[in-house]
């Protein structure tokens, strides 16, 4: 596996980590239910864990850029299928700008390995 591929494999793990942690997060109701306050722990600490191997390889405002970006947006769709939380135009529109720069990110940026 390359340097990139091993990098970004690392950063998609640290992004669905956060994500299921921060699930866990809002099912551990301000923590008191312990079982889902453990999970999202162990997740969070393996997203710190995953999030360090991309640096290796990547400046940091670029995997903070695409780790945050990601996160906000599938953070938000779980919202919404999950919990049954509403995204109005404005959200919608500023998650769409999100993903856009992510984009530009991969396609464009020099900083990031390809």
């Amino acid at each position: 596996m390359t340097l990139a591929i091993s990098a970004y494999a690392a950063l998609s793990l640290a992004i669905l980590l956060e994500v299921v942690g921060t699930t866990f997060l809002q099912q551990s109701q301000q923590f008191t239910r312990p079982l889902p306050t453990v999970l999202m722990a162990l997740c969070y600490g393996g997203m710190f864990y995953f999030m360090s191997l991309a640096l290796r390889s990547m400046p940091l405002g670029i995997v903070y850029a695409i780790w945050s970006g990601m996160g906000i947006v599938l953070v938000s769709v779980i919202g919404w299928l999950v919990f049954r939380q509403t995204l109005d135009l404005a959200a919608l529109l500023g998650m769409g700008m999100i993903l856009g720069g992510v984009v530009v990110i991969h396609l464009f940026s020099n900083t990031v390995p390809h």
